[in-house]
C-alpha cells in the first residue's frame, strides 16, 4: 500500500525492550531487519519512531537507508521504555512529541537536557534534530513548507541574542508563550497570541464536555 500511494510507513520500532525480545523469539529476526526484509525501509517518506533498543546491525541499516528517525524523550521517560542515543543514525533523527504535547520546543529542551547523558548529545546537534523536519519535508517534496512561513516572537532577553549564543536561546531562553504572530503560506493565522482560523473559546468548550462525557463512560465500564 504505502509502494501504491508512495506515502511511506509510520512505524513505532523498538520502543520497548520486549519488541525485540518478541521478535527474535517469533521471527528470529530484530525489528528493524525485518522491515528491511518487507522493504518498508525502501521509502524516503517512512518514518520510524522511538528506535530506542537498536542493535549494530539495525543502525547500520537505518543509516544506509533514505528513512527518518523520530526521537520522543518525554514519552519514553513517561513510559519507563529507555533512553534514545542516535549513534550510527544520528544524521536521520528528527524531534517529535508522541502526541504529549505539541511544543516543539520543549521536546527540543527535554532532547538536550537528557540527551548530554544518554549520548554526550551536543547543543547545536539538538537543534539539527530540531530543524531536521525542514530536510525530511524537502526532500520528500511536501508542499507548505516554505519562505513565507514566519514565526515573530515577543522575546523580551536582558542577554543579547548574538550568533555565538543564539541556539542557547533557543533552548533554555524561547518559550512557545513568546510567539506573538505565525504567518502560514503568507496569510497571518495567529496575530496578537490569537488564533484567527477558529474560534478557540468555542473548541475549547467542545472539548472539555467531550472529555468529561469520555471519562464518564470510562468510569463507567470500569465499575
Amino acid at each position: 500500500m504505502a509502494e501504491k500511494y508512495n506515502s511511506g510507513i509510520h512505524v513505532h520500532t523498538a520502543e520497548d525492550i520486549y519488541d525485540q525480545t518478541f521478535t527474535m523469539q517469533n521471527y528470529h529476526k530484530s525489528v528493524v531487519e525485518r522491515f528491511h526484509k518487507a522493504g518498508a525501509l525502501q521509502f524516503a517518506k517512512t518514518i520510524l519512531v522511538h528506535c530506542l533498543h537498536l542493535n549494530d546491525n539495525e543502525r547500520k541499516i537505518i543509516a544506509e537507508s533514505p528513512v527518518y528517525v523520530a526521537e520522543n524523550i518525554e514519552s519514553n521517560l513517561n513510559n519507563n521504555v529507555g533512553f534514545f542515543n542516535g549513534r550510527g543514525i544520528s544524521k536521520k533523527v528528527m524531534l517529535g512529541t508522541d502526541g504529549m504535547h505539541s511544543n516543539m520546543l520543549r521536546s527540543l529542551k527535554a532532547a538536550y537536557i537528557i540527551g548530554q547523558t544518554s549520548e554526550q548529545l551536543a547543543m547545536t546537534e539538538a537543534c539539527e534534530r530540531l530543524n531536521r523536519t525542514h530536510e525530511y519535508i524537502a526532500s520528500n517534496n511536501f508542499k507548505g513548507d516554505a519562505a513565507n512561513n514566519l514565526v515573530v516572537l515577543d522575546y523580551a532577553s536582558p542577554t543579547p541574542v548574538t550568533r555565538d549564543n543564539y541556539f542557547g536561546h533557543l533552548v533554555f531562553g524561547i518559550e512557545s508563550a513568546d510567539i506573538l504572530h505565525v504567518i502560514a503560506k503568507g496569510k497571518i493565522i495567529v496575530r496578537d497570541r490569537k488564533l484567527l482560523t477558529f474560534d478557540e473559546e468555542a473548541v475549547s468548550k467542545k472539548l472539555s464536555d467531550t472529555a468529561a462525557s469520555l471519562w464518564y463512560v470510562y468510569k463507567k465500564q470500569k465499575v
